[in-house]
């Protein structure tokens, strides 16, 4: 399972990190970044969930539906 974690650095800013749990356990964390404005920690979240939805894959693949042949 991976999550998105934020925390505040010694400098007062706002870290970010994509953490993988293994049986209750922190097993991986990669550091995105840290940020000290509101916008510049939007950016490292979307970068943050683009990174953990990357590693997915989708239940169906809709590059092969043909929506012309469904309505013959």
């Amino acid at each position: 399972m991976a999550y998105i974690r934020r925390f505040k650095t010694t400098s007062g800013a706002t870290g970010v990190q994509v953490c993988y749990k293994e049986q209750g356990r922190v097993v991986k964390t990669i550091h995105i970044g840290s940020a000290s404005s509101t916008n510049a920690l939007e950016k490292l979240i979307r970068r943050a969930q683009k990174i953990i939805d990357g590693e997915n894959r989708p239940l169906f693949n809709l590059n092969n539906y043909d929506r012309k042949k469904e309505h013959e």
